[in-house]
């Protein structure tokens, strides 16, 4: 492990010189998903709570709010199988926003409030709510309004495919393209598109409505959190689903049969979550293809993705380097091989289109790292992640030491793939959790660290030693802060189910210690600059 180490540090790029992006100063921020936030309609909504917890940040000194995904989930409710790379999820509207536009009424909006527990997104409950109550106020859309849509429509052209896509699922009840009994629809024949899109018409509008409800809302938190000194940091996964309308409207990007099947799909080999790997599913790129227009689609992508977050973490970074290539007939990622990426060929071309006068990418460098991984981080300029929890399960001196941590670096105390830290103490065992403990200079007798809450002294002791370290920007999951266990876990990879659901309420954020992460960070130098 200490010659990974040394190979991090002193890699040399073999790229001509380029303007490499420039590094974060030092900050920190908070890991908290949209669908956490608290608010009375079973999930987080783009209302008063997002901004409500923007000002909690301002409050902390923090600098950085991240999110996960903001687009459709699956029928798993997870945001990283979203059936678009471009489109917002609507169950993120707020239905207070349409009450003072005018598209719902006091009791609509009350009839839309949900009085079950208020600590999981009631995903079922809302999935069968949510659009009749989104009906009603796509059919109060008057001139003024419509123009608006139809001017936020032409300045959005991946979103005419994404809502004929949508429309055409939900007409067949069949939500991956490659399932349609209708050929031609597959195939994108164009008669038959023409002939679908005048049958579906109201249905396409309905769907480019909720966009745009989604952006307009969006874009005002985002906004909000800017004119604070808030940015805020977006994820994005590396993959889209096989039942996406991006697979659809470009299969010739991507490694697929002559019926729209993958001939292999994505995953990652055996590793720390999974003995089997982790097989993702996700149909892969056909890297050729896109080298041939310049990657115009995953530029296209990221500059969505740019516009709609201040900085985005690329989600299995790796595979830019090599990715894990599985037959689509195996049933787990064991037997799968490593194929080449597009390596520097394609952010040469990342760096030709954007401006990078502020730290704009964030690559997730987790897993499998090798030499090539090494120089294309190198290569990139672009801070890799660190997770503290990875330290104390490895009896070797490796990155995720905070003492090994470089400047360039995004450190967690874990991610939303990690147990959180009072449940990951309590299944290390007992030499391991001492060394921790030992580690980051906490004192306890007995049994004292299993007290969590808002004040965990334990959680407590391993935020402040993380934010003791060089990297120059800290991230702690709200759970995390709050001294949560595991039962209030956000994902288990290699579980399909029972995922995603984590939500608070407003009492328990308001328990958060805020005055002593606010010390945290001016004691070390993390303190964001106050607005006047």
């Amino acid at each position: 492990m200490k010659h990974l180490i040394n190979k991090i540090n002193t890699v040399v790029s073999t790229q001509p010189a380029i303007q490499k992006p420039p590094q974060f100063g030092r900050a920190s921020g908070i890991l908290m998903h949209i669908a956490s936030l608290p608010g009375p309609y079973g999930i987080g909504t783009l209302g008063q709570s997002a901004k409500d917890f923007v000002d909690f940040l301002d409050h902390c000194g923090c600098a950085y709010w991240q999110v996960l995904p903001l687009g459709p989930i699956d029928g798993f409710n997870s945001p990283y199988q979203s059936l678009s790379a471009f489109a917002g999820n609507p169950y993120f509207i707020d239905p207070d926003a349409l009450h003072t536009a005018g598209l719902l009424t006091e009791q609509e909006i009350a009839d839309a409030r949900y009085d079950g527990s208020p600590w999981a997104t009631a995903y079922n409950w809302i999935k069968d709510t949510r659009p009749a109550l989104f009906h009603k106020a796509f059919s109060r859309v008057d001139t003024a309004l419509q123009q608006k849509i139809d001017a936020f429509t032409a300045d959005q052209p991946w979103l005419e495919d994404y809502a004929l896509y949508t429309a055409i699922a939900k007409d067949f009840g069949i939500a991956c393209w490659a399932d349609w009994p209708n050929k031609t629809l597959r195939k994108r024949d164009p008669k038959t598109l023409d002939t679908i899109k005048e049958k579906l018409a109201d249905a396409i509008a309905y769907e480019i409505f909720l966009q745009y409800l989604f952006f307009t809302q969006w874009q005002d938190i985002k906004s909000y959190a800017n004119q604070k000194g808030i940015a805020i940091i977006g994820d994005m996964p590396i993959y889209v689903a096989l039942g996406s309308a991006d697979v659809w409207a470009h299969p010739e990007l991507f490694d697929l049969d002559q019926n729209g099947r993958p001939r292999r799909v994505a995953g990652v080999p055996p590793d720390y979550f999974s003995e089997t790997g982790q097989l993702w599913g996700n149909p892969l790129y056909d890297w050729q293809a896109m080298k041939r227009d310049r990657y115009r689609w995953w530029l296209d992508r990221l500059g969505m993705a740019l516009t709609l977050f201040d900085t985005v973490r690329i989600d299995h970074f790796r595979a830019f380097s090599a990715y894990w290539a599985v037959p689509a007939d195996e049933e787990t990622a064991q037997n799968g091989k490593w194929l080449p990426g597009p390596g520097m060929d394609f952010f040469n071309e990342v760096y030709a289109a954007f401006n990078f006068a502020t730290p704009r990418i964030i690559a997730e460098d987790l897993g499998v790292l090798d030499d090539d991984v090494l120089q294309l981080l190198g290569d990139s300029g672009f801070p890799g992640m660190r997770v503290m929890q990875f330290a104390f399960i490895d009896t070797g001196d490796g990155i995720h030491w905070p003492h090994n941590y470089l400047p360039n670096t995004v450190a967690y105390t874990g991610t939303h793939d990690n147990n959180t830290l009072l449940g990951y103490l309590w299944d290390l065992n007992d030499g391991a959790r001492q060394f921790a403990f030992e580690y980051i200079n906490y004192l306890c007798e007995d049994d004292a660290w299993q007290q969590g809450g808002p004040k965990s002294p334990v959680c407590h002791a391993f935020i402040r030693h993380l934010w003791m370290s060089a990297a120059k920007l800290t991230i702690v999951p709200m759970q995390d802060f709050l001294g949560y266990g595991a039962d209030t876990r956000m994902n288990r990879p290699g579980e399909a189910g029972g995922n995603w659901c984590f939500r608070i309420p407003q009492e328990a954020l308001d328990s958060a210690d805020s005055h002593w992460l606010f010390e945290m960070n001016r004691i070390y130098k993390r303190l964001k600059p106050q607005k006047q």
